[in-house]
């Protein structure tokens, strides 16, 4: 594992999930956001397909408890998303006719103001990610390379 990839990769990941976030503010905002632009799993996001794809790798550094916390605060974003999805994409009060011939869904007030109690939540949830995030490349700049290299090796 090369450190200056992986904490680049880490920026990525993490510039995806503030554009995933911004999206989200967007659809509480009332533009017309496709509901495959945030995707609802904490697996199917940019920022989650590196966690659980490469960001895995960085346990067999060792004392990666950071992780943990972030996959949580990650989980919390999604759960609430997933509150707003249902508001905005639901098809469960729509009838047949209104499904095929409407593209969005009616949100009443009270929805929407629903909606945005998730978001602050969501927020929140963001915020904590990034935060622990930041806690993760700190940790990472302070390994040094060699720490890195003894992970492709096994040692």
């Amino acid at each position: 594992m090369d450190k200056a990839v992986t904490l680049q990769l880490l920026g990525e990941a993490k510039k995806a999930h503030v554009r995933w976030v911004q999206r989200a503010k967007l659809l509480i905002e009332g533009l017309p956001i496709d509901e495959s632009a945030i995707p609802l799993s904490c697996t199917d996001c940019v920022f989650g397909m590196w966690f659980y794809g490469e960001g895995q790798k960085l346990n067999a550094l060792g004392n990666m408890g950071c992780l943990a916390d972030i996959e949580k605060s990650h989980f919390v974003l999604h759960d609430q998303y997933t509150k707003i999805f249902k508001i905005y994409f639901a098809d469960n009060d729509r009838s047949f006719f209104s499904k095929i011939f409407s593209s969005k869904k009616k949100i009443s007030e009270q929805e929407k103001e629903m909606a945005k109690e998730h978001f602050v939540k969501l927020q929140a949830a963001s915020e904590e990610v990034l935060e622990q995030i930041g806690r993760l490349e700190r940790r990472l700049y302070a390994i040094p390379q060699s720490s890195f290299d003894a992970t492709e090796t096994g040692i």
